[in-house]
């Protein structure tokens, strides 16, 4: 049910995804859903759990055997080709906070932070500065994918050249650190 609901999600979008829906999808009456998840919240929060899974599988996998900005290239990569197969399914893991620490959006947050933090160890980076670090990351890899998602660069320079530009520049910067 919760794979069905994230693959609805990523074609109607998060905000278009109700129980009704999802239902109709699956065919059953939308009581039946009731089963299987508790209401909308409950679906949101499994798809955002699936999500980061999904998302730190990735990522994790394509910096194996990499170190330095060959790794920082392949996580980038990797993580901009999820969200952009996968908006519905990453617009839930957005603003959603795990209810403790045994909640599966907990672990899967934490697969996806250590495989970020598996790119910063090719970098002479202060233990104190690793959050910074990680913040930085996240922010301009989930900045630009969200905006090429949402059709944000409308001018008619490549894409796929200012995001190498983006992971040159991110290198330089964790160097200089």
């Amino acid at each position: 049910m919760v794979a069905a609901g994230a693959a609805l999600a990523d074609e109607v979008g998060l905000a278009g995804l109700t129980m009704g829906l999802l239902a109709e999808r699956v065919g059953v009456r939308t009581p039946s859903l009731y089963k299987h998840v508790s209401g909308q919240e409950n679906l949101n929060r499994r798809i955002a759990a699936l999500a980061l899974s999904e998302a730190a599988d990735a990522v994790g996998g394509a910096v194996q055997g990499y170190a330095g900005r060959d790794a920082l290239a392949a996580a980038a990569r990797a993580f901009r080709a999820f969200v952009l197969a996968h908006p519905g399914r990453y617009a839930a893991t957005l603003g959603m906070e795990p209810s403790g620490p045994d909640d599966p959006l907990a672990a899967a947050s934490r697969r996806l932070l250590d495989a970020f933090t598996a790119v910063l160890r090719g970098y002479e980076i202060a233990e104190s500065d690793v959050n910074h670090a990680l913040r930085m990351l996240r922010s301009l890899c989930h900045g630009f994918a969200t905006l090429q998602a949402a059709n944000g660069f409308q001018w008619s320079t490549d894409i796929d050249e200012s995001f190498e530009w983006l992971i040159a520049f991110t290198d330089r910067g964790l160097r200089a650190v």
